[in-house]
């Protein structure tokens, strides 16, 4: 059309190839532009500085004929971004042009390098400069007045914005509603969401975060699921929670509708969905969530790394962990205590210790992951050891440590370990931990000092659904069935749900004390009054508390009608009552559905050799006997262990691996000789 050449089109198309990053075009427009132009001039100052060549930005202002605050403020931003503050402030200290632009880009600039508290004096110098602040300034102070926990300014910074009248801002109100939400007070945040008359999607993310914080996963939803728009922050605010809360499924069905609807999720988001998928040992769909970080690049990010090495470790494949993490460029403390978590995981603890010995520096985490991997994998004497090489190494215990200690304690039934450990609680101050004593509960019961179980959980000041199962759990393990039942009814009366664990072990009370009416009762309300699935574990406790009370025939009854295969102790418990009550018809029926389940155990023939020997039939314990043979199965040795010395020793029938053993035969041979004579 001819009029490319027009002043105003050649400022406009500079203005365009800007922002597409065309700096040819860009070059070629600003040469053609006859003689000085000042909205040209600040164009290139501003893209030079924002894109970093600070030089080239500089050499530009040097030259202009002219400058206006634009000019100024432009290079200011620049340095700023650049982290380059001195030479920021050295720019703004000589700006004629100081304007709450310029004087809010070099409060904003403050903040975003860290500097919260020199924002806030720039603030002050502001408002005695006679500059009215503008909704941006006061969003940036906020932010320095979260940053630095100062509520009482924030509250004066908030007297202001409504004296200026900027409080109907919604760009401003979000900042409020998340300084608010810094300083711990919920009530004014929602109340400042309830006030505003026009929301956006950063007020409805921000008001999500209200319930994500609090904990309320159901309002939350709500919240959530009520939202006119969504971005990439409000996704990954409610996958991560659902992935903390142990709701890994939900976690993964949010993170594909989040892809379904066109969003990209972050790192934050990966790592919270690569949580989820660890924690369900999906191997596959890891693999793809993998093969997808790969397409957009940010598989060598330390966070996204760390997180895939948990994934593949939890699923057993420590191979394709050890493989990621060699690929990090630049692994932090995070990413080595993955490997070795994973390592210590799946037992694979030479590869563990090697990789601890490598390690530039070591925290309680790393610790931690070792003494944890030896409990999780049933090797508990070794827990000992790295726990006193931990101490030696200066390294502090946490809440966490003596946690997995406290478990391998509790395995072994070292009553003396755990009361030391105990003093060891008790000076450090971590004591009134709700997990801390729900440990101490857990071992003190398991070692049978019921007594001391019940006085560490009495002497609770919180308790949580995990303590009162460990408590009713407990006492239900040391015979005190009835206790246990009058446990899980004060359990009920408190704020606290029960959930699956505390019903298997109420459930287990009611079959040890006879209590059939009551346990079929809590079975029944697991799903109509709590919600909850009962699973395959619930049914096999319910077979038990059946046979136990002789009620056969119901028994065998509850196994047909289960939704799902029966587990074999279910079918070991229903066969073990008619071994004791004597019925031989549903003793056979339900050993050859045992036997056919689980063919290399010697259980199911035990016990229906029992079941015809109660009963004098000896031609068919033969019979039995020698099937046994001839399937070379043997009954399992007994086992029993002491603790002497702060040792624990083990013995097993028939075993002479202990190195004392020999001594301790002797020893037996001269008792017995004795008690004969």
């Amino acid at each position: 059309m001819g009029i490319s050449s027009h002043r105003f089109i050649q400022i406009k198309l500079l203005i365009m190839y800007l922002n597409f990053k065309k700096s040819a075009e860009v070059d070629k427009i600003f040469r053609e532009i006859d003689g000085f132009d000042l909205v040209a001039w600040n164009c290139m100052i501003s893209r030079h500085a924002q894109s970093g060549d600070l030089e080239e930005a500089c050499r530009l202002f040097e030259k202009m004929p002219d400058r206006n605050a634009i000019t100024w403020t432009a290079l200011i931003t620049g340095f700023m971004k650049s982290r380059k503050v001195d030479d920021a402030v050295w720019y703004f200290e000589r700006n004629p042009f100081q304007n709450v632009v310029s004087w809010t880009a070099v409060i904003s600039g403050f903040v975003q390098n860290g500097l919260v508290c020199e924002a806030l004096m720039l603030f002050y110098r502001m408002l005695h400069s006679g500059t009215a602040p503008n909704e941006i300034t006061f969003s940036c102070v906020l932010g320095s007045c979260a940053n630095t926990g100062n509520f009482g300014l924030g509250m004066g910074v908030l007297g202001l914005i409504v004296k200026t009248g900027f409080e109907g801002d919604v760009s401003l109100s979000n900042s409020l509603m998340t300084f608010c939400l810094r300083m711990g007070d919920r009530d004014l945040a929602m109340r400042v969401f309830n006030d505003m008359e026009e929301r956006d999607v950063f007020s409805w993310t921000a008001v999500l975060d209200v319930y994500v914080e609090m904990g309320e996963l159901t309002e939350a939803r709500r919240i959530f699921d009520e939202m006119p728009q969504r971005n990439e922050v409000s996704w990954s605010a409610m996958i991560a929670r659902y992935s903390q809360s142990g709701n890994a499924e939900e976690a993964l069905k949010l993170f594909s509708q989040m892809l379904y609807d066109g969003f990209k999720p972050n790192i934050s988001c990966f790592s919270s969905v690569l949580g989820a998928l660890a924690s369900l040992e999906a191997l596959k769909i890891g693999m793809n969530v993998h093969n997808h970080v790969i397409k957009i690049g940010i598989e060598d990010d330390v966070f996204i790394g760390s997180t895939l090495i948990d994934m593949y470790c939890k699923c057993g494949k420590t191979e394709d962990g050890r493989q990621v993490f060699d690929l990090i460029s630049s692994r932090n403390i995070v990413s080595w205590n993955s490997m070795v978590a994973g390592y210590s995981y799946n037992g694979q603890f030479e590869e563990a210790k090697e990789l601890f010995q490598r390690m530039p520096m070591k925290n309680v985490v790393t610790w931690n992951a070792l003494i944890s991997g030896y409990v999780q994998n049933e090797h508990c004497a070794k827990v000992f050891d790295v726990f006193d090489d931990m101490l030696l190494s200066g390294a502090v215990p946490n809440e966490s440590t003596f946690s997995s200690i406290l478990r391998a304690c509790a395995s072994l039934s070292s009553l003396e370990k755990g009361k030391n450990l105990h003093g060891k609680v008790v000076k450090l101050g971590i004591q009134h931990d709700v997990f801390m004593g729900t440990a101490l509960t857990d071992m003190y019961a398991k070692s049978g000092d019921i007594e001391s179980s019940m006085r560490v959980f009495d002497r609770m000041p919180k308790k949580n659904e995990i303590s009162w199962t460990a408590m009713i759990q407990g006492l239900a393990d040391n015979g005190l069935a009835e206790e246990s039942i009058l446990q899980f009814e004060e359990m009920l009366k408190t704020a606290v749900l029960p959930t699956e664990l505390t019903f298997l072990a109420v459930i287990f009370a009611c079959s040890h004390c006879g209590l059939v009416d009551k346990g079929l009762k809590y079975f029944e309300s697991m799903k109509n009054v709590y919600g909850i699935e009962p699973r395959e574990r619930h049914y096999t406790s319910v077979v038990d508390l059946l046979a136990r009370a002789g009620h056969l025939d119901e028994a065998e009854d509850f196994i047909k009608k289960m939704p799902f295969q029966p587990e074999a102790n279910a079918l070991a418990a229903l066969l073990s009552a008619c071994s004791i009550y004597g019925n031989e018809e549903i003793g056979e029926r339900t050993a050859k559905k045992l036997w056919e389940m689980e063919k290399e155990n010697s259980s199911g023939y035990i016990l229906l050799s029992n079941i015809y020997a109660s009963t004098g039939r000896w031609s068919d314990v033969s019979r039995v006997r020698r099937l046994m043979r001839e399937k070379g199965l043997k009954k399992s040795g007994g086992c029993s262990w002491i603790e002497v010395r702060n040792e624990v020793h083990t013995f097993f029938v028939g075993g002479g691996s202990h190195p004392l053993s020999a001594e301790t035969h002797r020893i037996l041979d001269l008792l017995w000789s004795e008690m004969i004579l």
